[in-house]
């Protein structure tokens, strides 16, 4: 009955933890290209934010709202914050119930990647690319309430 029981308690604690799913993973910028090349049959939406922006944690809800109620679209935020200290990211994203999966961009050289973002990004945030499911980009910079950001997704559709 013993050696029964260890296996089991094992099975049922290895379970247990494949329940919860990350909060944030940190990623680099090859792996967040990568993500926006994937296939898709939805629009992607990558919202670029800090922890520290204002502005980015004011829009931080109509998004959600957005990708709650429309099922066309699949949201990602990428945190801009220091890689160093990721447990600000979770910290953030557990207090204020965020749903959509978080990713953290660890690649400080923020000059080698921004303009493969779009060449019309200046690097301030907040600032958002759509990737439409045959691959097209369009880029936002500045703060998009839920009035833009549908206005957007119409256009795109």
């Amino acid at each position: 009955m013993r050696t029964l029981l260890i296996p089991l308690i094992f099975i049922f604690l290895s379970s247990y933890s494949n329940l919860e799913a990350p909060v944030m993973k940190v990623i680099s910028f090859d792996e967040f290209e990568a993500m926006t090349k994937a296939k898709s049959d939805k629009i992607r939406i990558f919202n670029f934010w800090a922890t520290w922006c204002a502005p980015c944690v004011k829009e931080m809800p109509d998004f959600e709202k957005v990708n709650a109620d429309d099922p066309s679209v699949e949201l990602y935020f990428i945190s801009m914050d220091d890689g160093r200290k990721p447990e600000r990211v979770t910290n953030f994203i557990e207090k204020r119930g965020i749903e959509a999966p978080v990713y953290l961009l660890d690649d400080v050289d923020f000059n080698s990647w921004i303009d493969k973002v779009s060449e019309k990004w200046s690097g301030a945030i907040p600032a958002t690319l759509f990737v439409t499911p045959d691959g097209k980009r369009h880029f936002h910079e500045g703060v998009m309430d839920h009035a833009a950001l549908k206005s957007t997704l119409g256009q795109l559709k």
